[in-house]
C-alpha cells in the first residue's frame, strides 16, 4: 500500500489529489447519522465535554438542531466511525508515505454547509496550524455530494509550493468562527473539487482552497482529518485531539477514552 505513482506525481505537481469511490457509501451515511445524533443530544442538554461545537451563523433559528450547527471538532478519538475511518490501513499507508514513520491525526472536523451557509474564503490551513516540518495533510472525505451550487471546494493547483500568504479577517456577516481571507492573490488557475459520497481529498497544508456558498435547498456535508509528524511543533489549539495512529511505519492503537477540552 501508499502512494501509487499517479497519486505521488499529482501531489508533488499540485499538493493534492483525489480518490474516487474511497469509501463505501455507508460509511459515509453512517458518519452524518452519527453526527446528527450528537447534534440532537446536544440541543437537549447532552453536552460531551470532549467535543466542541461551533454554530451556523446563518441559521440562528434551526428547523432541527443539526441545522444550527457548522462544524463539530474532536470526533476521532471516541467516536467508532470516525476513529475507524481515521486508522484505516489504506489511509494510514498514504501518511506514512507523504509524512513520515511517526504520524499523528491532530485535528478531527466534520463540516455541515447548510442551505444558505456561507463559504470560507481563500485561506491555507497553515496559516492556522504554522507547524514543522511540512507537510501536514488534509484529508477531506465527501459524506454526501459537492455540486455546483450546494458550497464545493475550490482550489489553486501548484499553490502548495507558495509560502504562507498574508491573511485579513473574514467580516461578512454568518462568516464561519476566525475565518481569514488571502487577497490580492491571483486564482486564475482554480478548479472546482466535485465530490460524490465516498470520494476522498488528499491535500497539502500550503494549498490555496475555498469553498462557495450553499445555494441550493440540501445540505453538503465532509468529514476533515488533518495528520502531522508525531513530533510537529506549532500552534496546539484546544480544538484539536492529538492521537497517535503511526509508530515506527506501523499503526498503533491510541485509546479512545474521551478527553475533556484543555481550554
Amino acid at each position: 500500500m501508499g502512494l501509487n505513482e499517479a497519486q505521488r506525481g499529482s501531489w508533488e505537481e499540485n499538493g493534492f489529489f483525489i480518490e474516487r469511490g474511497f469509501a463505501d457509501r455507508v460509511v459515509a451515511d453512517a458518519m452524518v447519522e452519527r453526527i446528527v445524533e450528537i447534534a440532537r443530544a446536544d440541543a437537549a442538554g447532552e453536552q460531551r465535554p470532549d467535543l466542541y461545537i461551533t454554530p451556523d451563523k446563518t441559521n440562528e433559528n434551526p428547523s432541527t438542531p443539526e441545522v444550527g450547527v457548522s462544524k463539530i471538532f474532536r470526533v476521532m478519538r471516541a467516536e467508532p466511525v470516525f476513529h475507524e475511518f481515521a486508522t484505516d490501513p489504506r489511509l494510514l499507508a498514504m501518511m506514512g508515505d507523504l509524512i513520515g514513520p511517526d504520524v499523528d491525526c491532530f485535528l478531527s472536523q466534520f463540516i455541515f454547509k447548510h442551505p444558505g451557509t456561507l463559504g470560507q474564503p481563500w485561506h491555507q490551513d497553515d496559516y492556522y496550524f504554522r507547524m514543522t516540518p511540512l507537510p501536514q495533510v488534509g484529508v477531506w472525505l465527501a459524506c454526501t455530494a459537492a455540486t455546483p451550487d450546494n458550497g464545493p471546494l475550490w482550489i489553486v493547483p501548484g499553490s502548495h509550493t507558495e509560502p504562507i500568504h498574508d491573511a485579513v479577517p473574514d467580516t461578512r456577516e454568518g462568516a464561519g468562527l476566525a475565518y481569514v481571507e488571502i487577497v490580492d492573490i491571483p486564482t486564475d488557475a482554480q478548479q472546482v473539487v466535485l465530490m460524490e459520497p465516498g470520494d476522498l481529498l488528499v491535500f497539502h497544508s500550503h494549498l490555496r482552497h475555498r469553498s462557495t456558498d450553499n445555494l441550493t435547498d440540501g445540505m453538503r456535508a465532509a468529514m476533515v482529518y488533518h495528520y502531522a509528524a508525531a513530533h510537529a511543533e506549532g500552534w496546539r489549539a484546544f480544538n484539536q485531539d492529538w492521537t497517535e495512529v503511526l509508530r515506527d511505519g506501523q499503526p498503533v492503537q491510541a485509546s479512545t477514552e474521551p478527553v475533556p477540552i484543555e481550554y
